[in-house]
């Protein structure tokens, strides 16, 4: 089986337990105006040219974001970090984009790693049928996700998406005990918004088994990325959060007895 990806992190430390390889796939439902990755929207392999310099001399490149990789070639890729996961604790992170946009490939893949003995997580924003969340439950074994808004309309104004389905299949893993951490980017007068904090801990509070969260607040570093790829940056929060603020909002969920941890 064969699908798209646009880059392989390895040794990464943020993206679950232990040491861990992170292969993040093209595609994604969302378009959320803070977005990290723009180049991981488009299921397509893109094209754009680089700009360099020597000198004075400017070096015009063509190059792509994305390539075609077939489930052996990953698995070759994952297995030569298998040392460091034996040793850490860690294992294999599917993101993206969004990786439920290539069902069937990361399935594949998440199957044959767990034949192999290799811990499975999937950053995942929750998008997708409930059929395919259950599926999943066989073959990953940690969920990290992402959930940004509590508001319908405003998850759509924001996102492009709206946000019934994303919390029924959170309750569903919920339901079934999966182990969750919740990841919430905290983005100024947006994420932030008294209400919206409010929100997130009272549907926290509401779950029987997931009681983990990590908060990750936003640093405007993505202008440079937009820029290169000759894609339009929607969003300019103006300003990176105080530690005062992300320590306020932390002590609310704290306070609701959840586990909160914080992101750089």
């Amino acid at each position: 089986m064969q699908g798209v990806v646009f880059d392989i992190k390895h040794y990464a430390v943020h993206d679950g337990p232990g040491i861990r390889q992170t292969i993040f796939f093209k595609g994604c439902p969302m378009r959320c105006q803070w977005c990290h990755n723009p180049e991981s929207q488009s299921a397509e392999i893109e094209k754009y040219r680089q700009q360099n310099r020597l000198g004075v001399k400017v070096f015009m490149r063509d190059k792509k974001i994305g390539w075609i990789a077939t489930t052996e070639e990953l698995l070759k890729e994952i297995e030569k970090d298998v040392v460091f996961f034996e040793e850490s604790g860690g294992g294999v992170t599917f993101s993206g984009g969004e990786p439920l946009e290539q069902f069937d490939f990361v399935y594949d893949l998440a199957y044959k790693c767990k034949e192999r003995g290799i811990h499975t997580a999937i950053d995942t924003c929750g998008y997708a049928g409930t059929k395919q969340i259950d599926q999943l439950t066989k073959v990953i074994d940690l969920f990290l996700y992402d959930l940004k808004l509590i508001d319908n309309e405003e998850h759509y104004k924001y996102t492009g998406v709206e946000n019934d389905l994303i919390i029924s299949n959170l309750r569903f893993l919920d339901m079934l005990e999966q182990e969750v951490i919740i990841r919430f980017p905290l983005i100024p007068e947006i994420t932030t918004r008294p209400e919206n904090v409010k929100g997130m801990v009272e549907l926290m509070s509401s779950l029987k088994n997931i009681k983990k969260i990590d908060i990750l607040p936003y640093h405007n570093i993505a202008k440079e990325k937009y820029s290169r790829f000759g894609k339009p940056f929607s969003l300019d929060v103006g300003r990176n959060l105080l530690p005062v603020d992300v320590t306020h909002i932390r002590q609310q969920f704290l306070k609701a007895g959840l586990e909160v941890k914080t992101g750089t």
